[in-house]
C-alpha cells in the first residue's frame, strides 16, 4: 500500500468497523453488504497509482468472500514475428474480444481451495477464467490460439494490468471483511465493476456489484480530451509548438 494512502485507509477502516458494529443486528438480517472507500480513482498529472478499500459484511459466519475488479472490455491483438528475408515481419496474429483493460481478484483463500470450478468459470473469477474470445485468426491454426492467449495474459501481467496474484480478504470477527485493491499508475480510464461474491460449500449464495470510475481530472483530462476528441486541433497545436521551439533554438544558435 502506498505510504500516503495508508493513514486514510486505516481511518476509514476504523470508521467502517464502528458503523458495522453499531448496526450489527440489522446487518445480520440483510445478507451480503459491500461498499468501497471511494468510487472515483482520479488520474492527475502527479498520479502514481491508488488504493481502494472494499469492506462489508457477509450473510452468515464461516463463508468465503471473493472480490473481483474488472475494467471496460475491448479487443486486443497478439502478433507473432518471424524472420523473413532478413527482416522481422508479422507472420501470424490473433485478435481477441472481451479483453478487460484491467483485472484483479482478492479472496479469503486460494481460489482452488473454494472447490467451485463451475462457479469460478461462470463468473470469470481468476485470470485463467477470463473468456477471451478469438475473433480473428491469421497465419496460424486453431490449435495454437491458446499460445496466443497465454501471450496476451503475460503481456497484461507484465504491464501490471492483469494481477494474477490473488490478494487477501481478511475478516474482522466472523462476518466483517475488508480487502484493498491496488491500481497502478498506468491504469486505463473508464467504468469499472467491483463484484463481491459470497461462497458457501462451493456455491455462490449471494453477490453484489459496485461501480468504480477511473477518470482523468484537471490538466490531464484537458490534454486527454484534446488529443482524443479534437485530434486535429491537438495535432495542429503540437506542430505549432514544435515549429516555435525549433525557431527559438535556431535563433539562440545564431546569436551564439
Amino acid at each position: 500500500m502506498r505510504p500516503s494512502a495508508r493513514p486514510r485507509l486505516l481511518l476509514f477502516s476504523l470508521l467502517a468497523l464502528a458503523v458495522f458494529c453499531i448496526f450489527a443486528p440489522t446487518l445480520r438480517a440483510a445478507g451480503l453488504i459491500a461498499d468501497l472507500s471511494h468510487h472515483l480513482v482520479a488520474i492527475t498529472t502527479a498520479f502514481a497509482g491508488s488504493d481502494v478499500l472494499v469492506f462489508g459484511t457477509t450473510g452468515g459466519p464461516d463463508r468465503d468472500v471473493v472480490v473481483t475488479v474488472q475494467g471496460p472490455a475491448g479487443e486486443a491483438m497478439v502478433q507473432q514475428k518471424s524472420r523473413v528475408g532478413g527482416l522481422w515481419l508479422s507472420t501470424a496474429r490473433v485478435t481477441f474480444s472481451d479483453v478487460p483493460l484491467f483485472y484483479a481478484v482478492a479472496s479469503t483463500r486460494p481460489l482452488a481451495q473454494l472447490q467451485a470450478p463451475d462457479e469460478l468459470a461462470r463468473n470469470q473469477i481468476g485470470v485463467d477464467m477470463l473468456k477471451l474470445q478469438p475473433i480473428v485468426v491469421e497465419g496460424t491454426g486453431d490449435r495454437r490460439v491458446g499460445q496466443f492467449r497465454d501471450a496476451l495474459i503475460r503481456r497484461k501481467e507484465q504491464a501490471g494490468l492483469f494481477q494474477a496474484e490473488v490478494r487477501p480478504v481478511t475478516f474482522i470477527g466472523d462476518r466483517l471483511f475488508r480487502t484493498t485493491l491496488s491500481f497502478p499508475a498506468n491504469v486505463p480510464p473508464g467504468a469499472y465493476q467491483v463484484r463481491t461474491f459470497e461462497f458457501e460449500n462451493g456455491l455462490i449464495v449471494s453477490a453484489q456489484t459496485n461501480s468504480l470510475s477511473v477518470s482523468k481530472v484537471g490538466l490531464e483530462a484537458e490534454l486527454f480530451n484534446l488529443a482524443h476528441l479534437q485530434s486535429w486541433l491537438y495535432g495542429l497545436t503540437s506542430v505549432a509548438l514544435a515549429v516555435a521551439a525549433g525557431w527559438a533554438a535556431s535563433a539562440l544558435f545564431r546569436k551564439a
